[in-house]
């Protein structure tokens, strides 16, 4: 039996293309600072700071999936490593936003200013 080697170029091509484009997306939105997403509040914070999440989220796990192999294995392999990380992003991001939210609201209501 032979193994039959197998070039990659094109798969890297297409990795490199999709991390690029949502990339220059989130620069472009950056620099942009469209009004329409920028003024729009969602859930407490700008809609821009959503997109961005939602992008950075989708990049992260598209470099699992591709640097890491993870789509050639099994479902329930994919699952046990992809579940409990977003899982643990979005709780992150629930933890920071409520308590960045209550440490601004006791400067903004308080007799404490800010000092940093």
């Amino acid at each position: 039996m032979s193994h039959v080697h197998v070039s990659n170029i094109g798969r890297i091509w297409k990795v490199f293309g999709i991390l690029s484009a949502v990339t220059i997306v989130e620069v472009i939105l950056g620099i942009a600072k469209p009004d329409f997403l920028y003024m729009t509040d969602f859930l407490g914070m700008n809609l821009l700071n959503w997109i961005f999440y939602a992008l950075t989220i989708y990049k992260a796990y598209y470099i699992v999936w591709a640097f890491m192999h993870i789509e050639g294995e099994a479902s329930s392999l994919r699952s046990s490593v992809v579940y409990p990380v977003i899982f643990l992003i979005l709780y992150l991001l629930f933890i920071l936003l409520t308590e960045g939210h209550y440490i601004f609201e006791v400067f903004k209501n308080s007799s404490i200013k800010w000092n940093f």
